[in-house]
């Protein structure tokens, strides 16, 4: 006689379940120790100050100023890192040439660099005493301790995120779709425009959206190669660094929730760019 199978019991199964839920218990933990609870003390700190308080602190002329110079700086510089990121990685992935691996892993020294060290080297580098600021000096170009520092700084620290979210893309692409472009007629251009910018294009848009993001938070080495004069150069971070001094705690964390804000918007056109890559995967 065939016996039926039984039911497991009810704490086999419990066991089961809780060797599921396991793993998600660890890292709704982890996730609410090392960011939700470090956002919520400073969503908490800026509702300390009233909604018109709030808007006082976040829109006076001195955070105005600092805004304007962080984002439209770091715009331009993820820009062009964009632009030059890509001919790097292409160059890194379509030829082979002498110390390839060297530079190759150089272009990460940015990630392994302190920002500090970077900010001093980029200080000395550029000053109108230094290599290549003394090539710009006699014709009154001034790049150090300005604005234009901010923004070889931000460049400096930035350049990694494009080469490294747009080379295993070029690497993924079958070089077979550009010389069938070719044997149809197409042009060097054309093939670019046509065949290689649709599917490379989400890639090289979030390179842009990470490096941005990283310039907007950059600190290290814009407080040393800036002036930080306000209404010139003086950036966010800086600025709230500077009311911390000042034991302006509350002003301090507005101006870090609009920071936040800006991240958070940020963090979804990343999502948003890295959906629409997936258009192209097949």
């Amino acid at each position: 006689m065939v016996s039926l199978p039984t039911r497991k019991p009810q704490s086999k199964i419990k066991d089961l379940a809780a060797k599921i839920t396991l793993p998600w218990r660890i890292t709704i933990g982890y996730l609410s120790m090392m960011l939700l609870l470090p956002v919520a003390a400073l969503l908490l700190k800026a509702s300390t100050a009233n909604p018109a308080e709030f808007w006082k602190i976040a829109t006076s002329p001195i955070a105005l100023s600092a805004y304007d110079v962080t984002f439209f700086t770091s715009l331009i510089a993820a820009t062009i890192n964009g632009v030059f990121g890509t001919l790097i990685a292409w160059v890194l992935v379509r030829y082979d040439f002498p110390l390839k691996r060297f530079i190759d892993a150089a272009v990460d020294l940015p990630f392994a660099l302190p920002t500090s060290v970077a900010g001093l080297t980029i200080a000395t580098v550029y000053s109108n005493n230094g290599w290549i600021g003394s090539l710009f000096a006699p014709f009154g170009i001034k790049i150090a301790f300005t604005r234009l520092g901010v923004g070889v700084a931000m460049i400096f620290i930035s350049l990694p995120f494009v080469v490294r979210t747009v080379q295993p893309v070029l690497s993924e692409m079958e070089k077979d779709i550009e010389e069938a472009a070719w044997c149809l007629g197409a042009s060097q251009w054309q093939t670019f425009w046509r065949v290689i910018l649709p599917p490379l294009l989400p890639a090289v848009l979030t390179g842009i959206a990470l490096g941005f993001s990283r310039a907007v938070g950059e600190y290290g080495s814009t407080v040393i190669v800036a002036s930080n004069v306000p209404f010139k150069d003086l950036i966010a971070p800086v600025l709230i660094f500077q009311r911390l001094e000042q034991y302006d705690y509350a002003g301090a964390t507005v101006i870090g929730v609009v920071l936040l804000g800006i991240s958070l918007i940020m963090l979804l056109a990343i999502n948003i760019l890295q959906a629409w890559g997936h258009r192209y995967d097949d």
